[in-house]
C-alpha cells in the first residue's frame, strides 16, 4: 500500500519533504535546506558531539514523548519521520531570549571559539530532560556526577573542559555551589544564598521543550508511520513477516539493500556511505525486534533495541548482578548519543561480519548469551560463540539477527558467583575503542581440605578487541583452572597458557601490549581470591582496578584571579563577546553562510605517493560520478597566474602537484560538484595513475635528509646565537653525559572547524573570498598571484574561526586559493569544507624532532654546559619552519646551562609540510630542557626538583641568555617568585612525601609528582585598527586580529570602551555594550598581517587605544563648547553635536611597537601529580596546579581560559595524541576513532590555576602579558610526573628480577606517553615476574 509523506518538526516548525535521497543525513538536510546552522559538521563520524540534536518521538498509545540526543551527521533523514528535532537555537536565541543553559555557559566562560558549544548545550539539555522524566519533583533532578558525564562524549579543543563542567554542574541538585569555578555571576566571598539567586534561573516546566501539536495530531490520525517506499526508496516493515517478504524480493546480484536502525555503523565503516540501489530497510518499527522481555531464565533484547535502552533494562535488574555489570560496562561503549541511536544487533553484526572490535560480544560471550536469527524463513538459535564464527551474516541477503538472550546466573549457598568486566582504553568514560576488553565469569567454592583455599568450579574467560577476528573464549585456560585450588603457581601457569591464546593478527599495533593486558586482567580477577582466601561478588579491588560501578571522582578546581578597575572596563572579567550567541549556535562561521542557488562545492584529490610522475587523473570507466562539473588541476591556472597555494614570510608553496608529486597528501586536483557530498564521493572515487619508473628515492627521514643535504637554509636573523664558551663549560663539569638521543613526534591541531572557504566571482575579474584563515592579507596575495590579478581585485573576509591554533595561518591558504581558482574559472560561487580525514592528511601539524645532546654538570647538580644537535623535520615546503631554531632555543634557555651551543638543521623531506601549532618549537625546546634535567638528576641520584631549582636563572644569567632588552627590568623576572609561591599553594613538599608513602604501600599503582618552570619569549608586531562612532553613539571597530576563541574581540571591546570613556562625559563609562566588532576585510583593513604568536590581542588593543585617543582629542572641543552652555553633557548629545559640526568620527591607526617593547618574557610554573596503573599503563592526572604571570590582565576570565585550554592541549601532545605517517609518508590517523585529544575524563581531577598580577610594566600594553601559548609548555609537568611514577615501577620490577643482574641505567619516556608505551616501560611481563617471585618465595619458605 502507498505510504505517507516524510513529515517532521524542527524547533516547532513543520517540514514536509516529498522526495529525498535515502542516504541523506539529518545534518545534510538541515544545513543545506533550512536556516538552522547551529548543528556543526566537525568529524562526520559520531565522535565529537558538534552536530548533536534532541530527537523527540511521540507514542500515541501511551501518550508519552521519548526524548534523547542523537548524532545528526549519521542519522538518516527518512528515519525521523514523525519526529521532532530540537537544536540549540531551538532552546533559545537572540530573538526569543537565551535559554538558562546558554546564559550559564556564557557566565562560566565556557565558550571560546564556540564551534563545539551548541553541541555541549544539547548534551546538557538531554541530561536535564532525562533527569526530569526520572524524578517527579525537585530537588532530585540532576546529580553533579551525571552533569559531568553528560558531556563526556563531546570534544572541545579550546577551554580545557573545566569551565564547561562547572556550567553543567551549576544545574545539579547536589552540587556545592562554592565548589564551582570562576564566573561572572558572583564574586568570591558572597553567601551561598546570593550565589544561587544570581544564577540564571532554570525551571523545567518552562525551559524544557514540548512536542509539537501538529505532529501529535498527525500521528494520532495515521494508522502507521510508514513512508512511501517508491518515492523514498525506504521500506518500513512492521513485522518480521513483512521484513522476510521484502528480503525475499532481493535477487542475487541485484541492487544492495541496507538494514538500518541508527546508521551509526557508517561512522566507523565509511565505505558504507555508498549508494544502496535497493534502498534502505528500517527495522526499528518491528515489535519482535524492538522488545525487551525478562523472566526467570534471563533477559531477551531485540536486535533493533538501542544500546541505551538495553543498558537501562540491564541496570534495572537490581538482583541480577551479572546483568548490572554488563550494563555498567556498556556505558563505556562509544558515547551517549551513539548509544541512543546504535542498536545491539548492529553492533553484533559488525563484530561478526566485519571484525568490529566490539565490547558487547565479549560481555555476551562471558555470560553465555545466545542469538536468534531467521535465515530464509528458518529460525535458528546459536550460542554467541557459534554466531561469531559462522559465515558473515551481512553477506547473507536473507539472514537477519532477531534478538539476543542473556541467561540469568545464580549460585548455591556454598558457592560464589563472580563476574567482572575489563577494558583498557585511552578514555575511561568511552568515546575510545579498547586496546583489549575482557569479561570473566567464575563459580567458586571453598577447598574442603583448606580453610583458605578457593576452588574454581567453573569459569568463562572472554577476550576481545585484541586484533583477532572476533571475541574469543580462552577455553584451554578455562579447562586448566576448572577444579583447581587457586595459588600463585596455578595462576602463573594459567597466565603463561593465556599468552599463547591471545594472538593478534600480524598487522595489529601493540600486539605484545595486548597480550600483557589479557594476562593483567586475568591476574586482577583471580589474584584477590588467592590473597583473601574468600570472595565477595561486590568486591572493590584493593590496589587493583576500581570497580566500574564506583563513580569516578568529580572534578574540582580553584582559580585565583585579580580583577582591576584601574582602566575600567579593561582588567575586568567581562563575558566573552558573543558567548551566548555561540552557545545558541547563531554565531556565523564560514560554512554557515547561506549558499547561493548556483553554488558549487569542491573536494581535493590528493596523492598517495611521495615521489611519482602523474600519468592521468580520472574516474572508473571514464564516467564522471553524479553531480561532478569539473576537475581543476594546475593546467587550469590562468596564463598570467602562478601555481602558488600559500605565501609565508619565508617563501611560497605550490597549490597543485604538476607532473610529479613530491609528497603523499599533496593536492593533485579539485573536484567540483553540485553538492559537498557529491564532491567528496567523487574525490574518493578518483583514480590517479602513477609512474614510479626512474623516480628518485623519497627522503622520508631526517637522517636521509642530512645524508643527501636536503636542508633549508635558516636566515641569519632567525639563527639563534650560542651562549658562553662550551669547551670551558665542559671542562668545568665534574660529570658528563654524552650523545643521548631523544625524539619528539608530531601533533594535529584538531580545531573543531576544519579548513573551509567560499569564493564568489565579482565584476571586473575580481573575487570575494570568505576564508577561515588567520592570515587574510597573505591569503589575498596568494589568491591574486595564483589568478594572475592584482591584490586590489581580491577581497578576503574573515569573521571568526572555529579554532585554529596556528593551523589556519598557512594551511588555510591553499583551500581559499583553490576555491577562488574554481570560482573564477567556472564563474560560479564555489565553497570547500574539508572532511576530517582530508584535513588531517593535509594539515602537517607540529614539527617532529630528533635531538642528540651532551651535557656537563657538577656533582651538586649545577649545569655547566649543554651541546645540542637537532634535526627538524620541516616536510616538503618551507612554510614557517625556519623560525623553529630560534623558538626551540628561546624556550630551552629557561635554565642557566652555563654555556650553550647547538647545531640545528631544518630538514626538507618528502613528508607533509609541517607548520605552526600553538607554541611551535617552544614546547619542544622546553621539554628537551626538562628531559635533560631529569637525566642529570637521575645520574646524580638527586631529587629532580632540587636540580631544577639550582639551575633557575638569576637575573644576571637571564640577561646573559636573553639579553638585557628582552629580560626587562629586575622586578619583571618573577619566575623564582612563582616557583616558591606554587610550592606553598600546591603543598608540594608534603605531597612529595605522600607520593613516596603511596608507592611503598601499593604494588600495582605508582604515583609521581613533578614541578616545571617555563620561560616564553613573545614579539609584538605592527598592527592596524579602526574605530568609528556612528550617529546614534554606537561604535563599530575593525581590527587586523582574527577572533578564533582567544577572546581578542572581547579585549578589544573593553579597550575601546576604556579609551572612549576617557572623554568623561555622562554615559561614557558604560560604552561596553555599545561597541561592536566586525569582520576583517583586506580591502578595508590593509597591512593586517596574521594572527599568531600570542600577542595579536595586545597589538590590536593598543591599535584601537590609539584610535580612541585621536577620537577623544577630536571630541574635546565639541564637549567644551557644550559645557559652556550646560552643566553636563551626555555621550549621545556629544556625538549628535559632533556630527552636526562635521567632526571626523572615524580614526585609523597603525600601531608600531618601540624597540624597547617589541620582545618580552612570560613566566609560569606548573606542578602535576599522576597515578599510573601498572596493569594497563593508564595514567590518571590526580592534580595539576599552575601559577602564571599575566602582568595586569586585560581580562582575567579570558586569560584563565587560555591558560587552562593551552595546558590541556599540551596534555594531549605529551600523553595521548599520535600523529604518524605510513611508509609512503601518508598520515595514518583519519579522525576521532584513532586520534585522541583530551576529554573531560582525562583532564586533571583537581585543576588549580592562579594568575599572578605582577604589577606595572611600562613597556607592556597597560602592563598586560600574553597568555595564549606559553601555558601549553607547563603540561610537561604531567609527562615528567609520569616519568617519575614509571621510575618507581621499574625499581619494583627490577626487585622481582633480583637474580637477573639487571640495573636500571636510565630510560626515556616517549612523547606521547600513551598506555602501551607506559606499560612497556613498567614491564610487559610484570605480572609473570611478580608471580614468579611469589612462587619462588613460597617455595623458599616451604624448604625452610
Amino acid at each position: 500500500m502507498p505510504g505517507e509523506d516524510l513529515v517532521f518538526g524542527v524547533n516547532g516548525e513543520k517540514f514536509e519533504v516529498l522526495s529525498v535521497d535515502p542516504s541523506t543525513t539529518l545534518l545534510e538536510f538541515l544545513r543545506s535546506n533550512t536556516r538552522f546552522k547551529c548543528l556543526k559538521l566537525s568529524c562526520g563520524e559520531g565522535g565529537c558531539g558538534a552536530c548533536i540534536v534532541i530527537l523527540s518521538r511521540y507514542d500515541p498509545v501511551s501518550d508519552q514523548v521519548e526524548e534523547y540526543s542523537i548524532n545528526s551527521c549519521l542519522t538518516l533523514l527518512c528515519s525521523i519521520n514523525g519526529c521532532s528535532i530540537t537544536t540549540s537555537d531551538g532552546l533559545g536565541n537572540t530573538e526569543k531570549g537565551f535559554h538558562p543553559i546558554h546564559k550559564r555557559f556564557a557566565g562560566f566562560h565556557a565558550s571560546q571559539c564556540g564551534f563545539c558549544t551548541p553541541g555541549m548545550c544539547i548534551s546538557l539539555y538531554s541530561a536535564l530532560s532525562n533527569a526530569h522524566k526520572q524524578h517527579s519533583s525537585p530537588p532530585d533532578y540532576l546529580t553533579a556526577s551525571a552533569a559531568e558525564k553528560s558531556i563526556s562524549g563531546n570534544l572541545c579543543r579550546c577551554t580545557g573542559y573545566r569551565p564547561i563542567a562547572d556550567a553543567c554542574k551549576s544545574f545539579a541538585s547536589d552540587v556545592d555551589i562554592e565548589d564551582l569555578g570562576f564566573n561572572s555571576f558572583w564574586k568570591k566571598g558572597e553567601s551561598r544564598e546570593d550565589m544561587f539567586k544570581k544564577l540564571p534561573p532554570y525551571n523545567p516546566d518552562k525551559d524544557l521543550v514540548t512536542f509539537p501539536n501538529f505532529l501529535k495530531e498527525r500521528i494520532k490520525r495515521q494508522h502507521n508511520n510508514v513512508l512511501d517506499p517508491r518515492r523514498y526508496h525506504w521500506s518500513t516493515p512492521l513485522s518480521v513477516a513483512e521484513l522476510q517478504e521484502i528480503l525475499a524480493k532481493t535477487k542475487p546480484g541485484g541492487d544492495d539493500k541496507k538494514l538500518v536502525v541508527g546508521n551509526t555503523g557508517t561512522g566507523y565503516y565509511k565505505e558504507e556511505k555508498k549508494h544502496y540501489g535497493g534502498g534502505y530497510i528500517d527495522i526499528s518499527h518491528i515489535p519482535d525486534m524492538s522488545m525487551i522481555k525478562k523472566d526467570d531464565s534471563g533477559i531477551e533484547i531485540g536486535a533493533a533495541v538501542t544500546i541505551s535502552k538495553a543498558i537501562d533494562a540491564l541496570m534495572e535488574e537490581e538482583d541480577t548482578y551479572v546483568f548490572k555489570k554488563i550494563g555498567i560496562h556498556m556505558e563505556k561503549v562509544a558515547n551517549h548519543f551513539i548509544r541512543n541511536s546504535g542498536s545491539i544487533g548492529g553492533n553484533l553484526v559488525m563484530a561478526q561480519s566485519k571484525s568490529f572490535p566490539s565490547d558487547i560480544t565479549t560481555l555476551l560471550l562471558a555470560a553465555d548469551a545466545s542469538v536468534h536469527l531467521i535465515n530464509g524463513g528458518r529460525h535458528e538459535k546459536l550460542r554467541i560463540g557459534e554466531f561469531l564464527v559462522s559465515p558473515p551474516i551481512i553477506d547473507l541477503t536473507k539472514s537477519v539477527l532477531l534478538k539476543v538472550h542473556i541467561p540469568s546466573w545464580t549460585c548455591s549457598s556454598t558457592t560464589g558467583l563472580l563476574f567482572e568486566t575489563y577494558r583498557a582504553a585511552s578514555r575511561p568514560l568511552g568515546s575510545a575503542l579498547p586496546y583489549l576488553n575482557a569479561a570473566f565469569l567464575a563459580v567458586v567454592s571453598h577447598d574442603e581440605s583448606s580453610s583458605r583455599g578457593i576452588v574454581v568450579d567453573k569459569c568463562r574467560l572472554a577476550f576481545g578487541s585484541f586484533g583477532g577476528s572476533h571475541s574469543i573464549r580462552a577455553r584451554e585456560v578455562e579447562d586448566f583452572l576448572t577444579g583447581k585450588v587457586l595459588s600463585h603457581s596455578v595462576l602463573y601457569e594459567a597466565v603463561r597458557l593465556l599468552k599463547g591464546i591471545i594472538v593478534p593478527s600480524v598487522d595489529t599495533s601493540y600486539s605484545e601490549y595486548k597480550k600483557s593486558l589479557a594476562i593483567g586482567f586475568l591476574f586482577d580477577f583471580l589474584y584477590p581470591l588467592i590473597e583473601s582466601g574468600g570472595w565477595d561478588s561486590e568486591r572493590k579491588h584493593v590496589d587493583g582496578h576500581v570497580d566500574p560501578a564506583i563513580s569516578p571522582p568529580l572534578l574540582s578546581s580553584s582559580q585565583q584571579v585579580f580583577e582591576s578597575k584601574e582602566f575600567h572596563p579593561v582588567g575586568e572579567a567581562i563575558i566573552k563577546y558573543g558567548a551566548e550567541m555561540q552557545a545558541s549556535g547563531e554565531a556565523v562561521y564560514v560554512d554557515d553562510m547561506p549558499s547561493l542557488p548556483d553554488c558549487l562545492h569542491g573536494a581535493f584529490v590528493y596523492s598517495t605517493k611521495p615521489l611519482a610522475r602523474i600519468k592521468n587523473i580520472g574516474f572508473g570507466g571514464n564516467v564522471a560520478p553524479t553531480g561532478v562539473l569539473a576537475v581543476i588541476t594546475y593546467k587550469d591556472i590562468p596564463q598570467l597566474g602562478q601555481n602558488i597555494g600559500y605565501i609565508s614570510i619565508f617563501g611560497t608553496g605550490r597549490l597543485f602537484a604538476d607532473e610529479v608529486t613530491t609528497v603523499a597528501g599533496q593536492i593533485i586536483a579539485l573536484v567540483v560538484a553540485d553538492t559537498q557530498k557529491h564532491a567528496d564521493m567523487a574525490a574518493k572515487l578518483a583514480v590517479v595513475e602513477y609512474d614510479t619508473r626512474n623516480a628518485e628515492t623519497a627522503v622520508l627521514s631526517v637522517e636521509d635528509a642530512v645524508e643527501r643535504s636536503s636542508l633549508f637554509e635558516v636566515p641569519p636573523e632567525y639563527d639563534p646565537e650560542p651562549v658562553g664558551d662550551i669547551s670551558k663549560g665542559m671542562d668545568e663539569a665534574d660529570r658528563r653525559i654524552r650523545s643521548v638521543e631523544l625524539r619528539l613526534g608530531s601533533q594535529y591541531f584538531f580545531y573543531m572547524e576544519t579548513q573551509t572557504a567560499l569564493a564568489l566571482p565579482d565584476e571586473d575579474k575580481s573575487i570575494v573570498v570568505y576564508s577561515a584563515t588567520q592570515s587574510p592579507e597573505y591569503t589575498q596575495s596568494a589568491v591574486a598571484k595564483c589568478l594572475g590579478i592584482q591584490d586590489h581585485s581580491v577581497r578576503v573576509i574573515t569573521r571568526r574561526l572555529g579554532g585554529a591554533f596556528g593551523g589556519k595561518a598557512i594551511k588555510s591558504m591553499p583551500v581559499a586559493t583553490a576555491c577562488a581558482l574554481a570560482a573564477q574559472k567556472l564563474q560560479r560561487p564555489v565553497r570547500i569544507y574539508l572532511n576530517r580525514k582530508t584535513d588531517m592528511i593535509m594539515a602537517g601539524g607540529r614539527h617532529p624532532l630528533k635531538i642528540t645532546y651532551s651535557v656537563g654538570f657538577r656533582s651538586d647538580g649545577k649545569l655547566t654546559a649543554l651541546e645540542l644537535y637537532i634535526l627538524v623535520d620541516a616536510g616538503i615546503d618551507v612554510d614557517v619552519s625556519l623560525m623553529l631554531p630560534m623558538n626551540i632555543i628561546n624556550a630551552l634557555k629557561k635554565y642557566d646551562w652555563g654555556a650553550l651551543s647547538f647545531d640545528i638543521k631544518v630538514c626538507k623531506t618528502n613528508l607533509p609540510s609541517r607548520t605552526s601549532l600553538r607554541a611551535p618549537g617552544e614546547v619542544q625546546g622546553s621539554y628537551i630542557a626538562e628531559s635533560i634535567i631529569e637525566k642529570v638528576a637521575s645520574s646524580l641520584n638527586m631529587d629532580v626538583d632540587v636540580v631544577r631549582r639550582i639551575n633557575l636563572h638569576s637575573y644576571e644569567s637571564l640577561k646573559k641568555f636573553y639579553t638585557q632588552e628582552v629580560a626587562g627590568e629586575p622586578d619583571e623576572y618573577t619566575l623564582p617568585l612563582l616557583w616558591d609561591k606554587l610550592e606553598i599553594s600546591s603543598d608540594f613538599k608534603r605531597r612529595e612525601e605522600s607520593v613516596k608513602e603511596f608507592n611503598l604501600c601499593n604494588v600495582w599503582r605508582k604515583r609521581g609528582i613533578s614541578r616545571v618552570p617555563i620561560v616564553y619569549e613573545v614579539v609584538h608586531r605592527a598592527t592596524p585598527g579602526r574605530v568609528s562612532i556612528l550617529s546614534d553613539g554606537s561604535v563599530v571597530v575593525e581590527v587586523a586580529g582574527i577572533e578564533m576563541g582567544q577572546g581578542l574581540w572581547t579585549k578589544v571591546q573593553q579597550m575601546v570602551a576604556y579609551g572612549l570613556g576617557l572623554i568623561k562625559c555622562d554615559g561614557s563609562q558604560d560604552l561596553l555594550h555599545r561597541v561592536r566588532l566586525i569582520q576583517t576585510d583586506t580591502l578595508s583593513m590593509v597591512q593586517s598581517s596574521y594572527t599568531a604568536g600570542s600577542t595579536t590581542s595586545e597589538n590590536c588593543c593598543e591599535a584601537v587605544r590609539l584610535c580612541c585617543s585621536i577620537l577623544v582629542e577630536r571630541l574635546k572641543p565639541t564637549m567644551n563648547q557644550i559645557l559652556e552652555n550646560a552643566r553636563s553633557v551626555t555621550w549621545d548629545m556629544l556625538i549628535q553635536q559632533a556630527n552636526t559640526q562635521s567632526v571626523d568620527l572615524s580614526a585609523r591607526t597603525f600601531y608600531k611597537p618601540k624597540s624597547s617593547s617589541t620582545e618580552y618574557l612570560n613566566y609560569g610554573v606548573g606542578a602535576s601529580e599522576v597515578e599510573v596503573d601498572l596493569v594497563t599503563g593508564r595514567t590518571e592526572i590526580i592534580r595539576s596546579d599552575i601559577i602564571y604571570d599575566s602582568g595586569k590582565s586585560l581580562n582575567p576570565a579570558v586569560d584563565l581560559g587560555q591558560i587552562e585550554g593551552a595546558f590541556v592541549q599540551g596534555i594531549g601532545f605529551f600523553m595521548s595524541e599520535e600523529y604518524t605517517t605510513d611508509e609512503n609518508g601518508l598520515v595514518n590517523q583519519e579522525g576521532t576513532w584513532d586520534y585522541k585529544i583530551p576529554t573531560i575524563d582525562t583532564i586533571p581531577k583537581q585543576f588549580n590555576v592562579q594568575i599572578l598580577n605582577s604589577g606595572h610594566h611600562k613597556n607592556r600594553i597597560l602592563s598586560s602579558k600574553a597568555s595564549g601559548e606559553p601555558p601549553l609548555l607547563v603540561a610537561a609537568s604531567v609527562h615528567c610526573a609520569t616519568r617519575s611514577a614509571v621510575r618507581e615501577a621499574r625499581k619494583q620490577y627490577l626487585s622481582w628480577n633480583s637474580n637477573s643482574g639487571e640495573s636500571d641505567i636510565g630510560f626515556e619516556l616517549p612523547v606521547p606517553a600513551i598506555m602501551p608505551v607506559v606499560k612497556q616501560l613498567c614491564g610487559l611481563d610484570s605480572v609473570e615476574k611478580y608471580l614468579e617471585c611469589k612462587t619462588c618465595s613460597k617455595r623458599s619458605k616451604e624448604s625452610i
